[in-house]
């Protein structure tokens, strides 16, 4: 950890926010396999702010992993202990990942590319998941994540935690989202939230089957709105809503097809609040309801590269300990850019143009 921290000395800044007062924020954290080291990045830059408070946090996927060892490592101690949490998990998928048969092939190595799509056991696995299922190849139900949950997060205080988190789930059986909250979540949970069905076999809690929760919410707004006071939500986004050129191959294809799935639930929600903000400002105030006004005043930020969208399917099954903190250093960097930009809208006004959203049509 102490090569991180060096690696990381350079870009490190705190104290930018000049308002006064504590700045009360939630937090929306997307999925997306080691791509979410993009997400620890931006986290850890914002856990050096000493006026922002995380009041909730909703995750799907490895943004509901971030979410849960970000609490409980807050639990213990406070934001440096969030951010040593952080830090400490990550670590260990990178060295869970060591053994993996999902390495670079020599070519991609040479040429400076953390894609996948060149080494022959990853393609072998990948032919072979489009015609078995996880209950063929993987009989034992077996996750390497599991044994770094346990590790990297203490699961009983979460119900203590002063930070609300909601993790998304998929149920096989209904297709509607379940959002856990703080008691309620085990490494089963979070396992189920990243379950993708053609990796793993579907967990199994309180007798119903789950998937990854990023085809039902890819995270779920609502709960941010209804069970938290603050009026500002700041979106980390690593799925990329636009992509440039058509999809050709197959890889590329499926790849498409599952960004703009994991997407649209998001992108949904986000056209409801500027809708219902235009509805507000042309309404009757009497008729105006609690829940109305919530989310007609919701505040929304966010934090994305453009650089995630040169990134291939294959690599969010990379966890090489040099591409992750690549990852996360990117991380750290637009987080910066964001607080320097847009610190100071912060509780004030909306830094994200969700009309915008609205005069695509969907």
């Amino acid at each position: 950890m102490i090569g991180m921290r060096n690696g990381m000395q350079n870009t490190q800044k705190t104290g930018i926010l000049t308002q006064s007062g504590t700045i009360l924020i939630d937090l929306a954290l997307q999925g997306g396999g080691a791509h979410g080291a993009f997400t620890w990045g931006v986290l850890d830059r914002l856990l050096e702010e000493p006026k922002i408070r995380i009041e909730g946090i909703s995750g799907t996927s490895a943004g509901s992993m971030n979410a849960a060892v970000l609490a409980s490592g807050f639990v213990h101690g406070g934001a440096k202990g969030a951010r040593a949490a952080l830090e400490k998990f990550w670590k260990h998928v990178s060295q869970a990942a060591v053994f993996s048969p999902f390495q670079r092939g020599p070519w991609d190595i040479m040429i400076g590319r953390w894609t996948l799509d060149h080494s022959p056991l990853f393609l072998a696995f990948d032919l072979a998941s489009r015609l078995f299922s996880p209950y063929d190849f993987n009989p034992g139900a077996f996750n390497p994540l599991q044994a770094v949950l346990e590790k990297c997060t203490d699961f009983e205080v979460l119900s203590k935690a002063p930070i609300k988190l909601f993790i998304t789930a998929t149920n096989v059986r209904t297709g509607q989202g379940r959002v856990f909250r703080n008691a309620e979540i085990t490494p089963d949970v979070l396992l189920a939230s990243s379950c993708l069905p053609t990796l793993f076999q579907a967990v199994q809690i309180d007798g119903e089957a789950y998937w990854d929760g990023g085809y039902s919410g890819n995270p779920t707004i609502t709960p941010l709105v209804r069970e938290c006071q603050s009026s500002d939500t700041l979106l980390i986004q690593i799925n990329p809503v636009e992509r440039q050129g058509t999809p050709r191959s197959a890889n590329e294809i499926l790849n498409r097809l599952n960004e703009v799935a994991f997407n649209a639930t998001l992108m949904k929600e986000l056209r409801m609040i500027a809708l219902l903000r235009q509805l507000a400002d042309a309404s009757n105030p009497d008729k105006k309801t609690p829940e109305s006004t919530r989310w007609a005043n919701m505040r929304i930020h966010r934090i994305a590269s453009d650089s995630m969208a040169h990134l291939t399917y294959s690599s969010k099954l990379n966890a090489e300990w040099s591409f992750l903190r690549m990852l996360c250093e990117q991380g750290r960097h637009c987080a910066e850019d964001f607080l320097i930009k847009h610190g100071e809208d912060l509780n004030q006004r909306s830094s994200f143009d969700l009309d915008a959203l609205l005069d695509m049509g969907a």
